[in-house]
């Protein structure tokens, strides 16, 4: 019992001093990790007092480098401004210096003047000294006339106004003719070049159609199928083409009338199917007639596309396409009007480009000058003014619509593409070839034209020549002096206008000559 009680006093014993060394060996691990921690937190303090030293001393090393870059910069800013201020300076002194040259210039030009002005001073007291003198001549110049003629002053005065008068006329009649031969000499030749560029540069085709279209058939027997029974073909054909049909003696051929060129068309091609098929009858026409104008009415569109297209304008709008298209089957005086149309824009394009002015408009108006011709007949007034209303109606500009309507000279131009258009549709139309005239009308024409000529007093004898581009007159120089002659020719072309329609231009010359004739005995 008491060694057990030993043994367990000594294991409490022990266990005592272990707890006491333990305790002892964790506070010195502890003083011992507070120490360690404490040197490295010296160190790190030490090593970030070092680093923080070094990034002021680099800071004020780049601080100190930028301040010397702005100090070199500004130093060269400046050097450059004393520089320019210097320049300155110099042209300011020059300037001045220049300046005083040109007042001493100018006092010197006033002192000049001032002399000058006491010259004219004298020269005007000694003008109006001898022009006191001249009417103190004159007067008794005009006292000894009176009495050597033995008239009256006032008859004097009657005689010497009236000889002033002649001699005032003639002199204004000589500048007049003098300052309107340079004008017309100097316009004409200006004209003649950009006529003549705008002709050499552009050559169109010209083509002759009537108003009826033969169709070649490939024996006799196919005008029977044409007739049908009691007609009926023939009546069905006409009734959906609008067209007439003769079936006349010539052989293998049937002719078709219409003054719609575009009826016309679509008669022929349709008559030309049925003739291929060999299938005639009424519902057969009709079905060939309908496809046949739906083709017709997309090559118009095309036509009037492709003739846009070929002037080099923008697209316009379907409407005014297919009017275009629509001349492509019209003529005028056997003259294509839609080929006319494109060269009259071409022409007016290449005589706008001469004179700078704008050319796509000039080629706008001269394509769409005629399209008052593709309205039918129900439309009533001429085809420039039907033109302007159509082509304002779709958005054209004033100048366009003013060029239609004016092309034939009805209404004022309003600017120099009105007067472009005149001109080219013109040529277009005066150019050989271009238009066909029957024998009748052209001797007809000639005939008017020399009737105008001798209508005027004091016309001796009147031709017509060079295909009745130019008309001369021969005066009678004992009734018509040189002045009136002059007038009389301007009368003769005004008189011409007004009365004649002629494709182009027509010339007036007067021809006066004086013979002398004298015999010897």
């Amino acid at each position: 019992m008491s060694l057990l009680a030993n043994s367990y006093f000594e294991g409490l014993a022990f266990l005592g001093v272990g707890v006491a060394l333990g305790y002892l060996l964790l506070k010195w691990k502890e003083s011992h990790f507070k120490s360690k921690q404490k040197q490295e937190a010296e160190a790190f303090l030490e090593k970030a007092r070092q680093d923080a030293e070094a990034i002021v001393r680099e800071s004020h090393l780049k601080a100190n480098e930028e301040l010397l870059a702005q100090r070199l910069d500004a130093e060269k800013s400046f050097s450059q401004r004393r520089q320019e201020l210097a320049e300155l300076e110099h042209r300011l002194n020059q300037r001045d210096e220049l300046i005083n040259r040109q007042l001493e210039g100018l006092v010197q030009q006033e002192h000049s003047l001032r002399n000058q002005e006491n010259l004219l001073k004298q020269k005007e007291t000694s003008l109006e000294n001898q022009s006191k003198e001249l009417a103190q001549q004159i007067q008794l110049r005009r006292e000894q006339l009176l009495k050597a003629a033995h008239v009256t002053a006032d008859e004097a005065r009657a005689l010497i106004l009236k000889e002033i008068e002649e001699e005032s006329l003639r002199d204004a009649s000589d500048l007049s003719r003098h300052i309107l031969e340079d004008a017309r000499l100097r316009s004409e030749q200006e004209a003649r070049r950009i006529i003549s560029n705008a002709i050499q540069r552009y050559a169109g085709d010209h083509s002759f159609e009537t108003n009826t279209a033969t169709i070649a058939l490939p024996n006799e027997e196919i005008k029977g199928r044409i007739i049908g029974r009691e007609g009926r073909n023939i009546r069905a054909f006409e009734a959906a083409t609008g067209v007439t049909v003769l079936i006349d003696d010539t052989p293998n051929a049937v002719v078709l009338s219409a003054f719609d060129p575009v009826r016309r068309e679509i008669a022929r091609l349709a008559m030309h199917r049925l003739i291929q098929d060999g299938r005639i009858h009424p519902s057969r026409i009709e079905e060939v007639t309908a496809k046949v104008t739906e083709e017709i009415d997309e090559a118009i569109l095309r036509a009037g596309e492709e003739a846009i297209y070929g002037t080099g304008l923008p697209p316009m709008q379907e409407p005014i396409a297919k009017l275009l298209g629509r001349l492509k089957f019209r003529h005028s005086f056997s003259q294509n009007v839609l080929a006319h149309s494109i060269e009259v824009a071409h022409l007016a394009g290449m005589m706008a480009a001469e004179l700078n002015l704008n050319i796509a408009t000039a080629k706008r108006a001269g394509l769409l000058h005629d399209i008052g011709k593709a309205v039918n007949h129900e439309v009533e007034g001429a085809h420039a003014q039907i033109g302007a209303d159509l082509v304002k109606r779709y958005g054209e500009s004033d100048e366009v619509v003013n060029a239609v309507a004016a092309h034939h000279n009805e209404v004022a131009a309003i600017s120099a593409i009105g007067a472009l258009v005149s001109a080219a549709d013109a040529i277009s139309a005066s150019r050989p070839g271009a238009r066909s005239e029957s024998m009748d009308t052209y001797l007809k024409r000639l005939e008017n034209l020399e009737k105008i000529g001798l209508s005027f007093p004091g016309v001796e004898k009147c031709y017509a020549v060079q295909a009745g581009r130019e008309l001369r007159v021969m005066v009678q120089p004992d009734q018509i002096s040189d002045e009136q002659a002059f007038a009389v020719a301007r009368t003769m072309a005004h008189k011409i206008e007004e009365g004649l329609q002629y494709p182009g231009q027509i010339r007036v010359t007067v021809i006066r000559e004086t013979r002398c004739i004298e015999f010897a005995k």
